[in-house]
């Protein structure tokens, strides 16, 4: 019997984060345009510069309101109209406001982009802001807020936001607004909003997937390109302050069987040169099921189902004006909450005193750079990550050096970025939880002033 030979493995091939091409349009609009053959469905992200500390005082939520408004109706289309037309073309669109400005993402069959780019432009610069539809939007997000206080972990973070910020900075107060501030917004109060701060010379439109055959210019010129408006006068941009001073907060909830946890403070955001350093050793902290938070209080104690450390960019601006959040989260069972925050505190002060290994920082880089071609096999993850570089006023080409920085890190930089990262006597420790079982054995733990407040 004769036999095919068996085939080899091919060498392998360098793999670099896509890098796109940047233009501007007549109008002022800013394009990343990134060519990736084989991806038929075109990933579109839309940067629209209207930060959440641009909303007007008294009205939080009103760029929550206003990005929903944008994706269900223009002044040609109703909601139902234009939601059929979106699924004509087998396009979704999906906005959302968050503290550096509000994102609008679309994706589409190639051989419906132009289509999809015209409902996104007519969106844009033609949105409804229909009292009704406005009307409906608001009681919907009225309707959302009672079950996002029931949820431990949003509840929890709602608090150490609060805790962290001063009351006078927009990041002190919920994303979203809260039920009495919501509760004021109207369709003036968001046409308002959208005059004041939508305008095509503050937009970055980035376009990704696969362009073959696509006169991409032609249509931009027909869609996006067409949308007129004003320059608008720059923002000025208020620093991030942050109280850090170790404390814990009880948010009471009698009779929870789980403690849910989230221990945080501020740390600086991707412009600083530690941040590569510090995505290693949190990685190696807590990224995984490995790592040290989950050995000890997941596979040897058996107190929880994970516990993660991370960082999260919150604003990141080229002046130093941004920040992140540097947060360990998880939860744990009541009775072992005194217990488990200990041990918690343990593996920190074993971490500095210690360091990590050679072994843990390997796994880490494997883990986090040799992923890399498999995450962002997608147009929508590569569409998602440029456009998060422009809303943190980053380079084109930093995903691309962040992964070669990550490969070079060597073990006793990444200790540094992470013991500095979580030091024990500078983080706020919220816990929602029933505060009469776990109050007194975590005021035993002395990691800082306890103070109870209802839920």
């Amino acid at each position: 019997m004769t036999f095919h030979p068996r085939p080899q493995a091919g060498e392998a091939t360098p793999w670099a984060f896509p890098a796109p091409e940047r233009s501007t349009l007549g109008n002022g609009l800013t394009l990343l345009r990134c060519h990736r053959p084989g991806q038929q469905v075109v990933a579109v992200e839309v940067n629209l510069k209207a930060p959440l500390d641009a909303e007007p005082e008294g009205l939080d939520g009103v760029a929550t309101i206003m990005a929903r408004a944008l994706s269900e109706g223009t002044d040609k289309h109703s909601a139902e109209e234009f939601a059929a037309e979106l699924e004509r073309c087998g396009a979704t669109l999906d906005a959302h406001a968050d503290h550096p400005g509000l994102r609008v993402s679309l994706e589409v069959p190639a051989s419906r982009l132009a289509k999809a780019l015209g409902l996104l432009a007519e969106a844009l610069r033609a949105p409804a802001f229909d009292e009704g539809e406005v009307g409906r939007l608001v009681r919907n997000r009225l309707d959302e807020i009672p079950h996002e206080q029931a949820n431990p972990q949003r509840r929890a973070a709602k608090e150490l936001s609060k805790e962290l910020f001063p009351a006078s900075l927009r990041m002190s107060r919920p994303r979203q607004g809260t039920e009495e501030t919501v509760a004021r917004i109207d369709a003036a109060a968001v046409r308002a909003f959208y005059e004041a701060h939508v305008r095509p010379s503050t937009t970055t439109a980035v376009v990704v997937g696969d362009l073959t055959g696509i006169d991409l210019d032609a249509v931009l010129a027909d869609t996006l390109g067409a949308w007129t408006g004003d320059t608008g006068a720059p923002r000025p941009v208020p620093p991030v302050t942050a109280d850090d001073t170790g404390r814990v907060i009880i948010v009471d909830r009698p009779g929870a069987v789980q403690t849910q946890l989230l221990i945080g403070r501020i740390g600086p955001d991707r412009h600083d040169i530690v941040w590569a350093p510090q995505v290693l050793g949190t990685y190696c902290l807590g990224g995984t099921l490995t790592s040290r938070l989950d050995k000890v209080l997941r596979e040897e104690k058996g107190y929880t189902y994970g516990v993660r450390a991370f960082g999260q960019v919150l604003r990141s601006t080229a002046d130093g004006k941004g920040a992140s959040m540097l947060a360990i989260s998880g939860s744990v069972d009541t009775p072992n909450t005194g217990p488990a925050l200990e041990d918690l505190w343990q593996v920190l002060r074993t971490l500095a005193a210690e360091g990590l290994t050679d072994a843990e920082r390997d796994v880490a880089v494997q883990n986090l750079v040799g992923v890399a071609p498999l995450k962002f096999e997608t147009a929508a993850s590569v569409a998602g990550t440029l456009a998060d570089q422009v809303e943190q006023e980053l380079p084109d080409d930093y995903q691309a050096r962040l992964y070669a920085r990550l490969a070079e890190t060597g073990t006793a930089e990444a200790t540094s970025a992470v013991v500095s990262a979580f030091p024990v006597d500078r983080l706020v420790t919220v816990l929602v939880g029933d505060a009469a079982q776990i109050e007194e054995p975590v005021r035993a733990l002395g990691i800082g002033e306890v103070t109870v407040v209802g839920n």
